[in-house]
């Protein structure tokens, strides 16, 4: 596992390097940082972001890259996040540079940057001069003639990597007073297309599913029922990114639409369509709606069968709003770090409800 791939990484290191300067000689106490700060910093917020982020920094503590420290009687969630004194220098070599760094600094301070760049001779980004000076000479081009592409275009076109900028777009480097993609590198993340399956009639209604097997059992459903003129794949909605998709489908029915939403029970669960019912009403697409209906239903299946959630992020009483009259109801169980996982709603028990 590399950190200088891990966009969380990338934050803790940034940090780390500006906490410890340009020093030569030995620290006393290993750098540590608040793990919430820290996907702040790194402007990780949504939740299947977050959730990579997890999955990130454990598999670099598995790996010995750092230490993780737990909150107290809740050793699921990460406090804060430690780099050993005796890996510093395995963190330097992972993101290029060696203990006296004067000469890449030095570089970097000398450069005659594009106004949109000056930021990074103070900024301690934990970026190569190279990188920075191949986005320098993009920005210097006439960018604001060109039309804006999806961002693994742009990427492969400035970096010779397609995913570089997936990569960096979560660093310091983008953040809201530094560089922006659209403005800046004129790209734009395209997130993945929503498959979906036509319902019987255009009943007015379409129903997202957040997996794929319980995708695959409402179909079923659906074609008995004639409840839904489309019951699209959502697969999380892509953190939100795929929500501009929905107007395709939108486009291929009749008349206006309502569109319902059903997922996991847990904390992303319920973050993920309130996340992508707000990039939809700014795109002027319908906002996204809890199917209550579905949700009753997986309160009632799993009441006695959660299980935990592996996630640290707090969970707070608003985010069970947008289940509206369920919302009391499921609080108890969000708030305790549990789960329940949409199969409990599978095609055995949906084949037996009314048509």
């Amino acid at each position: 596992m590399n950190p200088a791939q891990l966009p969380v990484a990338f934050e803790l290191f940034a940090q780390w390097r500006q906490a410890r300067g340009e020093r030569v000689e030995p620290a006393r106490r290993p750098f540590s940082r608040s793990w919430e700060c820290l996907l702040e910093a790194a402007n990780v917020v949504a939740a299947l972001d977050r959730q990579d982020a997890e999955r990130d920094i454990r598999g670099l503590a598995d790996a010995g890259w750092v230490e993780l420290r737990v909150v107290r009687f809740k050793p699921h969630l990460i406090d804060r996040v430690l780099i050993p004194l005796e890996q510093e220098e395995r963190w330097r070599t992972a993101f290029g540079f060696s203990r006296v760094m004067d000469a890449e600094a030095e570089q970097i301070r000398a450069h005659r940057w594009h106004p949109a760049l000056e930021f990074v001779r103070d900024a301690r980004l934990s970026l190569p001069f190279v990188e920075l000076e191949q986005i320098d000479r993009f920005l210097m081009d006439d960018r604001q003639g060109k039309p804006v592409i999806p961002i693994k275009e742009r990427s492969l076109q400035v970096l010779g990597d397609e995913k570089r900028l997936d990569l960096l777009r979560t660093s310091a480097l983008f953040r809201s007073d530094r560089l922006d993609l659209g403005r800046d590198l004129r790209c734009a993340i395209t997130g993945e297309p929503l498959g979906w399956k036509r319902g019987p009639v255009d009943s007015g209604q379409i129903l997202v599913i957040e997996n794929a097997a319980t995708w695959n059992s409402y179909c079923r459903w659906n074609a008995l029922t004639h409840s839904f003129g489309a019951v699209v794949y959502g697969r999380g909605l892509q953190a939100a990114q795929s929500t501009r998709y929905l107007g395709d489908i939108l486009a291929e029915l009749t008349g206006p639409q309502r569109v319902f939403y059903f997922g996991d029970l847990d904390l992303p669960g319920l973050q993920i369509p309130q996340q992508a019912s707000t990039f939809a009403e700014a795109l002027g697409l319908p906002r996204i709606e809890a199917h209550l209906p579905s949700y009753r239903w997986l309160l009632e299946l799993g009441r006695d069968h959660s299980t935990p959630w592996e996630g640290s992020q707090s969970a707070r009483r608003e985010d069970c709003d947008w289940l509206r009259e369920l919302a009391e109801e499921a609080w108890p169980l969000i708030s305790a770090g549990r789960r329940l996982a949409q199969e409990h709603v599978g095609w055995e028990f949906l084949r037996k409800q009314p048509r």
